[in-house]
């Protein structure tokens, strides 16, 4: 039936994912990109997406885990499939889930690299005017603001090149910011972050939007909306400039800034409620991942502080005679 085709499931489940779930373009995108696979990988066996069964989502990953898949792609191709056939099941187009009681791969919970306070500081401070032309100092300007703000409300880089000049409060001191499924959150602004947008609107937005309207903060040279792989691109070309990735090669990213400005306000006692609301992540156990961090504080607190960590330290001392 043409109703039941790869094709037609597959465009019915992306309406569903924008229509009910309101999940942004990136998220459907990922989806579509793992339910392709599993339907070229079932098209090997002959069988359709809807026709798939136990035994074929198994196989599937123990191929992925054969061709050296890691455990967390393989556990995301798995939940895309999950909610694909629970939608399906839903729909009633099947009538049972084929991946029902399949043990999602086991996976490190690992905490993303964070930078320290000062190697961000030296980012920020080789972020320099190429030449003495306006527009080299308009750029210089532009690309620090950016840092400044991803590193202050924690943004992912999808946020940031979508914030719009009226998503701003600096009376407040906040920003408005569209995140995953187009939820709005309010994200904090440091000082520091603030006069640095005053900075940029004042002095050197006007120059790069070449007197066109633009309802973006950030833009490029020609006035237009900046790309991820920019966003990217500038904040490798500060962390090469500051030599940040020394002999530890570590290698700043906006994804290693908004995973700093998580560690660094658990390690000041910010709880994970707040860290949760600020990142926008829809599960505290997405947050989870910095309690290690709110923990090694804790211990160092607790060795400082409490006489009995002091005693303990005084007994292991070695005894001379």
């Amino acid at each position: 039936m043409p109703g039941l085709s790869n094709q037609a499931l597959l465009e019915n489940f992306k309406s569903y994912l924008t229509a009910e779930k309101g999940l942004a373009r990136l998220s459907i995108e990922s989806y579509d990109c793992d339910l392709q696979q599993f339907a070229e990988f079932a098209k090997k066996h002959n069988r359709l997406l809807i026709q798939a069964e136990r035994l074929d989502v198994l196989a599937f990953l123990e191929e992925l885990t054969h061709n050296h898949v890691e455990s967390r792609s393989r556990a995301r191709k798995l939940s895309s499939l999950r909610h694909f056939y629970k939608f399906l099941l839903l729909d009633k187009k099947i009538k049972r889930d084929p991946t029902l009681n399949i043990e999602s791969p086991k996976q490190w919970k690992v905490l993303p690299k964070s930078l320290a306070v000062d190697q961000i500081d030296q980012m920020l401070a080789s972020i320099n005017p190429k030449d003495d032309d306006p527009r080299s100092h308009a750029l210089a300007m532009r690309d620090r603001c950016i840092l400044e703000v991803i590193y202050a409300a924690g943004l992912r880089v999808s946020e940031v090149i979508n914030l719009r000049t009226s998503d701003l409060n600096l009376e407040a001191g906040y920003v408005i910011v569209r995140g995953k499924g187009d939820k709005e959150r309010i994200a904090p602004l440091g000082k520091s972050a603030q006069q640095a947008i005053i900075a940029y609107v004042r002095n050197a937005r006007s120059l790069l939007t070449r007197g066109k309207s633009s309802a973006v903060l950030f833009v490029d040279g020609s006035g237009t909306a900046l790309t991820r792989q920019r966003v990217w691109q500038i904040v490798k070309a500060a962390s090469r400039a500051a030599n940040v990735n020394g002999e530890n090669h570590l290698t700043a990213s906006p994804h290693s800034l908004r995973h700093s400005c998580a560690t660094h306000m658990v390690r000041n006692g910010a709880d994970l409620r707040t860290v949760q609301t600020i990142l926008g992540h829809a599960d505290i156990s997405t947050t989870q991942i910095y309690t290690h961090v709110a923990a090694e504080q804790l211990k160092q607190v607790f060795r400082a502080k409490h006489p009995r960590a002091k005693r303990r330290a005084k007994a292991e001392e070695p005894v001379h005679d």
